[in-house]
């Protein structure tokens, strides 16, 4: 199994200057600064316009945003416990690079938690969430068709999140959301390949068929089929990066 790598430090591409990835970004001042900074900084790296080594400078930020350090340093911690950068003492912060041994953990983490909702969910159903769910695979074929992987990943979350409401087990989610932060990387970087954006909407609606039905194993196989299809897609490309680098 690969471990992790420390990439040499270097400015964010995308832009002039590190902290580019603030470009026409705007915060609420009537909700938590730190969780806005948070999801700001994280979706910057998850999407890759942070890539591995760009710096993350909590005085600069502050700065851009007019704002005092506390709720920077506050959203950078929340995003270091998830392994997205390196604090090095002395050296500063940066983008870490996307780790195979945190990512096969993410899966295991993922795969028990949902396999848990799902087998819930399963008898609640009723026409409306087969219908919801209907809606958002629509949602999620039009991003795809259009190229658009990011809003294509967040049709895909919307899915998963949305059969954890149907458990009514909402903070389930929370911490599969949290858990998923390095998978989510690697997603961007296998979707695009070919047939495998279809293949999602495929075993999703392998998914929401089983859930129709109310039934609980088939639901739970159908999951587990999709989530083992995503791991595998994610330990390719951990496989074909690491041979280009050899």
């Amino acid at each position: 199994m690969a471990g992790a790598r420390r990439p040499a430090p270097r400015a964010a591409e995308n832009g002039s200057g590190a902290q580019a990835f603030l470009d026409g970004v705007t915060l609420n001042r009537s909700m938590p600064l730190r969780d806005q900074i948070y999801g700001v900084v994280r979706r910057a790296i998850v999407t890759g316009r942070l890539r591995p080594g760009a710096v993350i400078n909590e005085i600069e930020i502050a700065e851009r945003l007019g704002l005092s350090r506390t709720p920077v340093r506050e959203a950078v911690k929340k995003v270091s416990d998830e392994g997205l950068v390196d604090v090095l003492a002395q050296a500063g912060t940066f983008v870490a690079e996307v780790n195979q041994a945190q990512v096969e953990e993410a899966y295991i983490v993922r795969i028990a938690l949902e396999c848990e909702s799902i087998s819930r969910a399963a008898p609640l159903m009723d026409d409306d969430h087969v219908n919801n769910l209907d809606d958002i695979i629509g949602r999620h074929e039009v991003a795809l068709r259009r190229g658009r992987f990011d809003e294509a990943i967040a049709c895909d979350d919307d899915f998963h999140r949305y059969i954890t409401q149907i458990s009514g087990l909402p903070l389930l989610w929370k911490m599969v959301d949290t858990c998923k932060a390095q998978m989510d990387r690697c997603r961007l970087q296998t979707l695009p390949k070919p047939g495998h954006g279809p293949e999602t909407i495929k075993q999703h609606r392998a998914i929401a068929e089983a859930l129709a039905s109310r039934k609980v194993r088939p639901s739970i196989e159908a999951l587990r089929t999709h989530l083992d299809t995503s791991r595998q897609n994610t330990l390719a490309w951990f496989a074909e990066r690491d041979g280009a680098e050899r």
